[in-house]
């Protein structure tokens, strides 16, 4: 078989879907590590933490290696990472005594593949042929989502067979989808950035007042998206006392489900789009539906906030990245990386922040209703980027 381009786009869909898995399978087990392994919220956040931590560790050091590594081997080895980790998210509890000290070897691997997906995707895509980037990179990012529905869907059907004792199955079952993109990866075609361009170094990236702005906003993206996502389906069953099933369908695969759609719509109007302005207004909304899952009297109003919070987040990661691809398009593989640490610091620091401060007042409401910093921040974020381009564009025809 002679593969192309679009094989290329296809494994690098599978690569995010991976990456969703990695994310999201855990957060559907935390009510059984709970009862189980008799793990605190206080550890579960840990272990949150701690996912994103490595990966933005993986970022840093990718930044600096990849390029000399080579893409091909980098994914590669990032699905091998995805694969081994989730069958030890299975295994090593079975195998370590200290059950806490499993989990976390096991998502530490699998953060390592993570991080290294994240870094390396973008770029990929970016680097193929054709025009509509930024369509295209929101596109690319649905297929997190789409995994995201995927993982919650399956699980949940997969629950109805397997006892909950047996749950150590799920993640060994999950690690067929990094095993097959293993191979695909190995076979497609793959670009570099450094073909379209020279690099910027991050000596010189890092000078810029822009970048550093595009730096918050990744980190306000990720701790927006994460610290609902993450908390959703313990938040749906012990919150709001709704069954684990029903909270699952209708809190977190609500709420990727509907963050896939938000990109979609992207990908197929972005062009038509104003994507500073669509990014506000997503922020916006995301304060709303957060307030709305927190403070409702009804659970089921509770849940459609926590749903059309993924509306919401949805153009965020992938609108950041496109942003800065349209105002640094020499940046290449370290801008990528740099912005992916940024949003993996949000991913961490988001679900963190919750953790904490759910376990100093004994309410998980309190810690969701005190995230809503991070979409305010992304407000003034934007505001601030927005005029600096603008100052930016004027010394530019000013000739200055």
């Amino acid at each position: 078989m002679i593969f192309d381009y679009r094989h290329t786009k296809y494994a690098s869909y599978i690569g995010y879907v991976t990456q969703a898995i990695i994310n999201n399978l855990p957060p559907l087990l935390f009510i059984i590590f709970q009862r189980q392994l008799e793990i605190s919220i206080q550890q579960l956040a840990i272990l949150i933490s701690f996912n994103f931590g490595v990966q933005i560790l993986t970022d840093f050091i990718a930044a600096k290696y990849v390029d000399r590594i080579g893409y091909r081997r980098a994914v590669v080895a990032a699905h091998i990472c995805s694969f081994v980790g989730l069958i030890g998210l299975g295994v090593f509890p079975l195998l370590f005594e200290n059950r806490y000290f499993a989990l976390l070897l096991a998502m530490g691997i699998n953060a390592i593949g993570g991080g290294l997906i994240e870094v390396l995707i973008s770029p990929i895509v970016e680097a193929l042929p054709g025009d509509e980037k930024a369509s295209a990179m929101s596109l690319l990012h649905s297929f997190y989502c789409w995994g995201h529905v995927g993982v919650v869907i399956i699980t949940t059907v997969l629950f109805q067979f397997i006892k909950s004792e047996n749950w150590m199955i799920l993640p060994i079952l999950w690690s067929i989808v990094p095993f097959i993109n293993i191979f695909l990866f190995s076979k497609v075609p793959i670009r570099s950035l450094n073909e379209v361009g020279e690099e910027t170094p991050i000596s010189k990236l890092i000078k810029v007042r822009i970048f550093w702005i595009l730096f918050l906003l990744m980190i306000c993206a990720g701790a927006s998206e994460q610290a609902m996502s993450q908390w959703a389906s313990l938040f749906a069953e012990i919150g709001l006392g709704v069954k684990k099933s029903t909270g699952d369908l209708l809190g977190p695969c609500a709420f990727a489900f509907l963050m896939g759609i938000s990109r979609t719509i992207y990908g197929i109007y972005g062009s038509k789009m104003n994507l500073m302005k669509t990014i506000a207004g997503s922020a916006i909304l995301c304060v709303l539906s957060y307030l709305v899952a927190v403070f409702s009297p009804f659970p089921i109003l509770a849940l459609a906030g926590c749903a059309l919070c993924g509306f919401s987040v949805g153009i965020m990661w992938p609108g950041v990245f496109s942003l800065s691809a349209k105002h640094y398009p020499q940046g290449g593989t370290a801008m990528f990386a740099i912005l992916a640490l940024a949003g993996d610091v949000g991913c961490s620091s988001g679900p963190g922040f919750v953790g904490i401060i759910s376990n100093i007042t004994g309410s998980l409401k309190n810690g969701l209703a005190y995230a809503i910093i991070f979409p305010i921040l992304l407000i003034i974020s934007i505001i601030i980027l927005h005029g600096s381009v603008r100052s930016h564009n004027k010394q530019y025809f000013e000739g200055k």
